[in-house]
C-alpha cells in the first residue's frame, strides 16, 4: 500500500499533480479542502462542528479535521493507498496520521515536497487568481502572507518525516508533464 503525502506551499501544483498520480497509480485522493466542503455542504455532524468555529472566524481544531480524515480512510478499506493533499499541516496532525495508518497496519510511504521558490509561487497564484475568482489568489499581500504562514507552521512537517527518512524534494518547476515524470520516477520506488 502506498501512502503518499503530496506536500508543498500554495501554488506548488499539488492538486494538479495529485489528479495525474491518482489515475496512474489507482490511489484514493484525500484533500482536506474537499473534506471540509463535503461535510459543510451536507451538514454532517463533523461539518456542523466545523461550522461552529468557521462562523466565529476561528480555526477548526485539529481533532475535527482528523476525524474527517479518519472517516474518509475508513470509507476506503480496499484502497491501494492514499494521496494526502493539504494534510498534515502541523506536527500534531502528522502524529495523528501516523497513528491512524498504524492502526490499519500501514504507514506513510513518503512525503514528496514540490519545491518551488516564493517568487514563482506568487506569480502562479496571481495568474490563477485571474481565472479562479478566488480573492486569496488575486492579492499579492494575501499570497505572501499565506506563504509566510506555510513556512512557519506547515514546513516543520517536512522535517518531521525527514527524521524518519521519508521526506523527498522534487523540483516543481517546469511543464506539468516534466514535473509529473519526476514524480513518477520517484513513485516507482514504492
Amino acid at each position: 500500500m502506498i501512502n503518499l503525502i503530496l506536500f508543498g506551499p500554495p501554488g506548488s501544483g499539488k492538486g494538479t499533480q495529485a489528479a495525474k498520480l491518482l489515475k496512474k497509480y489507482k490511489l484514493v485522493h484525500i484533500s482536506t479542502g474537499d473534506l471540509f466542503r463535503f461535510n459543510l455542504k451536507n451538514n454532517t455532524p463533523l461539518g456542523l462542528e466545523a461550522k461552529k468555529y468557521i462562523d466565529k472566524g476561528d480555526l477548526v481544531p485539529d481533532s475535527v479535521t482528523i476525524n474527517m480524515l479518519t472517516a474518509k480512510v475508513n470509507e476506503n478499506p480496499n484502497a491501494n493507498g492514499f494521496i494526502f493533499d493539504g494534510f498534515p499541516r502541523n506536527v500534531h496532525q502528522s502524529e495523528a496520521l501516523d497513528a491512524l495508518l498504524t492502526s490499519k497496519g500501514s504507514a506513510v510511504s513518503a512525503l514528496i515536497a514540490l519545491d518551488v521558490d516564493d517568487e514563482e509561487l506568487t506569480n502562479r497564484l496571481l495568474a490563477r487568481g485571474k481565472t479562479s475568482g478566488r480573492k486569496d489568489d488575486s492579492d499579492e499581500s494575501i499570497i505572501r502572507n499565506r506563504l509566510s504562514v506555510y513556512h512557519k507552521e506547515t514546513s516543520p512537517v517536512y522535517d518531521y518525516y525527514d527524521k524518519a527518512g521519508k521526506s523527498v524534494k522534487v523540483n516543481g518547476v517546469g511543464t506539468l508533464l516534466a514535473v509529473f515524470r519526476r514524480l513518477c520516477k520517484l513513485m516507482n520506488k514504492y
